[in-house]
């Protein structure tokens, strides 16, 4: 006989700490998100919540939290770039998540639709137009509809697990 279920706990009883490092269990890649505000600057920032939603209509994801300064430039913009990682750009994602820093000094990148900065070098770029975007719990889950996308197989991605940059192993 199965016991009942017990009430889930209030989210005052989540060790928040706790659930960071159970969720850092699930490898990911990391992308850095770009865009241009409505003062006409590049605004970016590195992420690791990206995913596909739909192949018909092509739709994809990522999530930015809502105290991030950069919300509302991402929100007014018409167009991000979703810039994949290759392994040996580790230091653009340290660039893209340090704050304040001019993350586009020298750096090469050319403007997509709605001016979205596509990094050099990226494994993979996903050039989306805004299509919606919901408010879940402190973070917008930003929706694209992808207009353009450009891959390379030459390039392995940067991985990212338990709070530490990884890499892939040799094919076996």
């Amino acid at each position: 006989m199965s016991q009942p279920a017990s009430a889930p706990p209030s989210p005052a009883e989540i060790d928040s700490r706790a659930l960071r490092q159970a969720l850092g269990q699930f490898a990911t890649g990391i992308a850095v998100v770009t865009a241009i505000d409505p003062h006409g600057q590049p605004v970016g920032l590195t992420v690791n919540s990206f995913a596909a939603v739909s192949l018909a209509p092509a739709l994809v994801l990522w999530c930015l939290d809502n105290r991030s300064h950069n919300l509302a430039a991402f929100q007014a913009a018409s167009h991000h770039a979703i810039n994949i990682l290759a392994r040996e750009q580790e230091d653009l994602s340290t660039r893209f998540a340090t704050w304040p820093v001019d993350r586009f000094a020298g750096l090469e990148w050319t403007a997509a639709a709605g001016g979205a900065p596509v990094l050099a070098n990226c494994c993979a770029h996903f050039v989306v137009a805004n299509e919606t975007a919901h408010l879940s719990g402190d973070h917008t889950l930003f929706i694209g509809r992808v207009e353009q996308f450009a891959h390379t197989s030459d390039r392995d991605p940067l991985i990212f697990h338990a709070g530490q940059y990884r890499y892939l192993a040799e094919k076996l």
